[in-house]
């Protein structure tokens, strides 16, 4: 069991960056709502309160009691959390005269305290905030300040409890990686033991002692995440591991068999069920994207149910679920609003009645690509862009059709290809084209067309819950629009989308 680092959630936009941040230590840590401290046994190592859209002085911002913590494990809190801390212990937060939101520089910096410890003098740091801490207990020893705000970093008398008013995990603080460094590594004096060696050793170790001689049947995508979660269950139990990849019809061009033959090679027992009819079916007449995610998740169920029940004695059911998919699913105050269903996180059918297994649920996205990469994963599925459950599905806006699809995959083929041919590909997070529900005038010879506009889409990222448009060159842009509107019957209009999110998303549905 490895050490630990507790993140308790206040609902900040950045909770998930402080752990992913911590992990980048190589050591283990875990979000948990406020409101639901876990128990805190011996593998815990220190405690990092987050910041929150809540104001320390509104009467229902969150209080946790902080009793078992206090003195006990070292303490940082950040943002809200060190105005919590100081709100609560005597001192003073107020409405800010000056609102800091975005880049500050520290003026003053106490480098003889240990969290403080090799920052430099006018180091950048990233706030965001409308509060200010006015005065602190008398315990309470101020360490830090910027120009605008006296109190940027205090610790508490002689316990190691701190509390920062930026936030070191945005990279936009430029030595915020070294202030967490400063805390999780020399405070709490972490052993970083947490790599992706050991994560595969621990979680293959696991899984034989859960699964024994049991079969586990797993829905393979093509992506990252499943493929490597079927790489440490095959590690595990080798051929009781059964495979399913099913064609929805809203596959890239091809990409049922290109799939299916890769993973031949990683000699994964695999077997490719074609229902592309039975979802178009389905999905015939239907333009409400909430009820198009709806459908192509219960069909894809179903189809699976089917298949599973063709093997004999099977008793889990393998998921490619990775953290994020776990800490979405819970928010701090309940339900959260739901923004679009996550196929990743739902219920099974009571017909199935298998255990789950889920190996990669402590795993970040980067995470789990360098899990990969350590298993000896192919290039090809590696490193391949994130794509969405319901495919192509969610990116034709309006009905879905057969030839729809087909003049979708044509476009979306050209603009892949095109970014891998000049270089772009590993540069861009996510792409893909958007089929829109707008006809266009155009002109092709000497006729007018009314044809249909396409979106490309291409975001930079480093987990998928921030995002930036991609500024991908307009000569490259350029070729493919003509490309697209010059090979693909339909279309005669290609725009590129240059929204970020938020507060727009990565997908258009």
């Amino acid at each position: 069991m490895h050490e630990m680092i507790v993140i308790l959630d206040f609902g900040s936009q950045y909770t998930q960056l402080i752990a992913r941040r911590v992990r980048e230590l190589n050591v283990y840590c875990e979000i948990h709502p406020f409101n639901n401290i876990p128990e805190l046994s011996d593998r815990v190592k220190g405690v990092i309160l987050s910041g929150s859209p809540y104001s320390v002085r509104d009467e229902k911002s969150p209080r946790p009691d902080l009793s078992a913590i206090r003195g006990k494990f070292p303490l940082l809190g950040v943002c809200y959390g060190a105005q919590l801390l100081a709100q609560t212990n005597g001192g003073e937060v107020l409405p800010s005269k000056i609102r800091e939101y975005g880049r500050a520089n520290l003026a003053f910096v106490d480098r003889s305290d240990s969290l403080f410890d090799g920052i430099s003098d006018h180091s950048q740091v990233w706030m965001s905030h409308g509060d200010t801490i006015a005065n602190v207990a008398e315990d309470f020893k101020i360490v830090a300040g910027t120009k605008d705000v006296k109190v940027a970093g205090y610790r508490v008398g002689v316990e190691k409890t701190w509390g920062i008013q930026f936030h070191p995990e945005v990279y936009h603080s430029t030595e915020g990686a070294h202030l967490l460094k400063n805390f999780v590594v020399n405070i709490c004096s972490c052993t970083q033991d947490w790599t992706p060696g050991s994560f595969i050793q621990d979680t293959v170790n696991d899984l034989k002692t859960r699964l024994g001689n049991d079969k586990v049947v797993l829905g393979l995508s093509g992506g990252v995440d499943s493929s490597v979660a079927a790489l440490l269950l095959h590690k595990a139990i080798g051929p009781n591991l059964y495979c399913i990849f099913v064609d929805n019809g809203l596959l890239r061009k091809d990409e049922f068999s290109k799939v299916l033959e890769s993973y031949k090679h990683m000699g994964l027992n695999v077997k490719g069920v074609n229902a592309s009819g039975r979802f178009y079916s389905a999905l015939a007449g239907v333009t409400d994207p909430e009820e198009k995610r709806k459908i192509i998740g219960r069909i894809f169920i179903e189809v699976f149910d089917e298949e599973s029940h063709l093997i004999e004695d099977v008793k889990w059911l393998g998921q490619g679920t990775i953290y994020p998919d776990v800490i979405e699913s819970v928010s701090v105050n309940g339900p959260s609003a739901t923004i679009k269903s996550h196929h990743n996180v739902g219920g099974l059918p009571e017909t199935m009645k298998l255990k789950v297994v889920e190996p990669l649920r402590l795993l970040f996205k980067d995470e789990v690509r360098r899990v990969g990469d350590a298993l000896g994963l192919e290039h090809p599925i590696l490193h391949r862009h994130p794509f969405p459950g319901p495919g192509l599905g969610i990116r034709i806006l309006g009905d879905i059709t057969e030839q729809k699809v087909k003049m979708l995959q044509e476009a979306d083929e050209i603009f892949i290809e095109g970014l891998k041919r000049d270089g772009l590909y590993n540069q861009v997070w996510q792409a893909g084209v958007i089929l829109l529900p707008v006809q266009s005038v155009g002109v092709m010879g000497d006729e007018r067309t009314y044809e249909n506009a396409v979106a490309l889409r291409a975001v930079t990222s480093t987990d998928g819950m921030t995002a930036d448009w991609c500024h991908l060159p307009y000569e490259f842009l350029a070729r493919i629009s003509n490309e697209i509107i010059n090979k693909v019957k339909g279309i005669n209009r290609v725009v590129y989308d240059i929204s970020s999110k938020p507060p727009a998303t990565i997908e258009w549905e």
